[in-house]
């Protein structure tokens, strides 16, 4: 197995770039808590690591595969914004998030190309995208696939009706339109178990353990408790908490899970997708989201919840029965597949009503002072695609932390 430190991130410009090979030496920075274990607080933790700064991420949850973090539920198919599952519709968001998504694109294709897939779970796969009436049609679908033409590394973009016919997509599905492009697609078990290897390699610390409360109110004593002069808050949907933000709502999906091997329907190489269709209602339930995980297993989705708290679904709720139906209608045989060991998943994904938050506490602390908290959560279902990009901007964030006259007598 290839070591994670013949990997390692440097931020060039507003940039995040993944390199391989011997490392230049970076002089020592200050110490930065990281609260949060997920795809966010990982991926931050790993590039402040490669960016001389000492680490220590503070989590309730690590991923495992007896007990799945919301990263591990996750569709983990990049796409270009607004996403299929959980879209960003703040016009600043939207394109914060097409700079963020491109320099992850840009980070797991070149980790896929520079170390074994089987290490880190990372796979390019071409993702196809069905609409029920022609593309032209459809203003926002449309405008969406035009820049996604005109991103020069997206690789293999092809707009073509007749995927429809190539993918023999049963006609009840009532699809006629389609484009298609490759993508990354990660396997989160392996992914996040991989991302941790890489920051305990790095000497990142890690500790268990859950942080309630407004992080701003117990700031000073988290950074002398840790021995930190900045926090990054990578708390997902516990942001309604830690960062007192109450635009913070659940997006509750779930995943059910095949067998993925040729014996009861043709195995699945490429991603099948069908977005939300605005004409329908907010209501509708018309998301088809089929992925390859691995070379195993075929992951079924399709189900957005705002504002549902709960995780008490199961693979036969009716909500979930009428999902799987939608996908069958895309795969010959779908319909008979084996359920995986683990059939089922459901999580609550971090969405944010305004946009998703990657800055500096606005907040004054009780004595006047400005804060040294970062914050990057609201991603939605977007955590891994907006990864790479989410991280580098914190980067940008601390280096002005560093600068500031504000936080002189922090030490940073």
């Amino acid at each position: 197995m290839s070591q994670p430190s013949q990997v390692y991130l440097t931020r060039e410009g507003t940039e995040l770039i993944l390199n391989y090979g011997p490392k230049t030496h970076v002089a020592p920075s200050p110490h930065v808590l990281v609260i949060g274990g997920g795809v966010t607080g990982l991926t931050t933790a790993w590039a402040l690591l490669d960016a001389g700064y000492t680490v220590t991420v503070v989590s309730e949850k690590w991923a495992s595969l007896k007990d799945r973090i919301t990263s591990q539920i996750a569709g983990a198919l990049w796409e270009w914004p607004p996403a299929v599952c959980g879209k960003h519709t703040n016009l600043i968001s939207l394109d914060n998030s097409k700079k963020w998504c491109m320099t992850t694109y840009r980070g797991l294709d070149k980790l896929m190309h520079t170390l074994p897939a089987h290490e880190h779970g990372v796979r390019m796969r071409m993702a196809n995208f069905f609409f029920e009436q022609s593309i032209d049609k459809m203003p926002g679908q449309l405008e969406k696939m035009n820049e996604i033409a005109a991103v020069h590394d997206i690789q293999g973009f092809k707009h073509d009706p007749t995927l429809v016919k190539t993918h023999a997509v049963n006609q009840e599905a009532g699809v006629v339109d389609s484009y298609r492009h490759l993508a990354p697609v990660i396997d989160t078990d392996q992914y996040m178990g991989w991302l941790r290897s890489t920051v305990v390699a790095r000497g990142g610390k890690l500790i268990t353990r859950r942080i309630n409360g407004d992080l701003l109110e117990q700031e000073d004593r988290l950074l002398g408790k840790y021995g930190a002069q900045a926090i990054m808050n990578a708390t997902g949907l516990g942001a309604y908490e830690t960062a007192a933000d109450h635009s913070v709502v659940p997006l509750r999906g779930a995943l059910v899970r095949v067998i993925n091997d040729g014996k009861r329907f043709p195995i699945v190489r490429e991603a099948l997708c069908v977005s939300h269709d605005d004409t329908h209602g907010a209501e509708a339930e018309d998301i088809v989201f089929i992925v390859p995980r691995n070379d195993r297993t075929l992951i079924l989705s399709g189900l957005v919840q705002p504002h549902v708290h709960t995780l008490d679904l199961t693979i036969d709720s009716p909500e979930i029965v009428r999902m799987r139906d939608r996908c069958n209608k895309f795969v010959p045989g779908l319909k008979n597949a084996e359920l995986d060991p683990v059939p089922f998943v459901q999580g609550l994904r971090p969405f944010r009503n305004t946009n998703v938050r990657v800055e500096q506490e606005q907040r004054l602390k009780a004595d006047g002072t400005h804060s040294r908290i970062i914050h990057s959560y609201g991603q939605g279902g977007s955590g891994f695609t907006l990864s790479f990009g989410c991280a580098a901007d914190v980067l940008e964030l601390l280096s002005g932390l560093e600068k500031s006259p504000y936080l002189e007598r922090a030490s940073l």
